[in-house]
């Protein structure tokens, strides 16, 4: 363990066979054919993203699954098998690594993105019209 920033901020070596924070932990194959899937969607989704904030923070989530897929397909036990290297912990988060931080900063990122987002005003939205017959 390296202490960068006293108990707040250090280095320490890990590896994970599962998913964010160990969950499925055992179950490389499933997170492997998990991680396709949302790479394969987000790679559609990006492609057709007309808001340049949203295909950003959407592409910090694609980048940050490929680079934990790559993980699992490359390093060892073997492809399907490989774990992830988690290496950072701050306060009392779970270790994690750089991959899991664009996942995560992009998710957050489309959260409020989505929030800040207003419909555009349609008919239902507009002003009443005139209540009786014309007269």
């Amino acid at each position: 363990m390296v202490r960068v920033a006293g108990d707040w901020f250090d280095l320490r070596l890990a590896r994970n066979s599962g998913a964010a924070f160990s969950l499925l932990t055992g179950a490389t194959p499933v997170v492997v054919v998990i991680a396709l899937v949302i790479s394969v969607v987000l790679v559609r989704v990006v492609r057709r993203a007309e808001d340049a904030r949203l295909a950003a923070a959407l592409s910090l989530v694609l980048g940050g699954a490929l680079g934990n897929l790559i993980d699992r397909m490359l390093r060892d036990p073997g492809p399907l098998r490989g774990e992830v290297v988690d290496f950072v912990r701050v306060g009392a988060w779970p270790l994690f690594n750089v991959a899991d931080a664009a996942i995560t900063t992009g998710a957050l990122l489309v959260v409020v993105l989505g929030l800040r987002t207003r419909p555009a005003p349609g008919p239902a939205s507009g002003p009443p019209g005139p209540s009786g017959p014309a007269g």
